[in-house]
């Protein structure tokens, strides 16, 4: 007898979100306790031509979609909610990657952002229309 109740799509998408947000802010958490990390923030504000709040609204902005994801996996439909997620989980791949730091937690914390990020995408793209 089988007694294993399958999770519904939309409420793993949507803890797969929670996962991903909350490594996101970890590793941002821990990168605060090591010296120098607001002088390499300013470098990178150097080096990209881009201001310090710049940088920071962009860091919000990204983080304010990943929240969302949260409720919106819950609430949209099946075909907007898989397209939502392929979207989003790639540029959230390519946030983790392109704003990777040199420091030996940020690259652990960051194989399980993408790992949750991939889990997601693939979900996604397998959910089909029976479920």
């Amino acid at each position: 007898m089988n007694t294993t109740k399958k999770l519904d799509k939309n409420v793993l998408l949507s803890a797969l979100w929670v996962f991903v947000m909350i490594n996101l802010l970890k590793a941002d958490i821990l990168s605060l306790f090591i010296p120098g990390s607001a002088e390499e923030l300013a470098r990178t504000s150097a080096s990209t031509g881009t201001s310090i709040p710049q940088l920071m609204l962009f860091g919000a902005i990204m983080g304010e979609i990943g929240l969302a994801m949260i409720v919106f996996s819950l609430v949209l439909k099946r075909n907007l909610n898989r397209w939502v997620n392929f979207i989003v989980s790639p540029l959230y791949i390519a946030y983790i990657v392109g704003g990777a730091a040199s420091y030996p937690h940020y690259f652990f914390i960051a194989t399980f952002e993408i790992i949750g990020l991939l889990l997601i995408i693939w979900n996604a793209l397998k959910w089909n229309k029976a479920e």
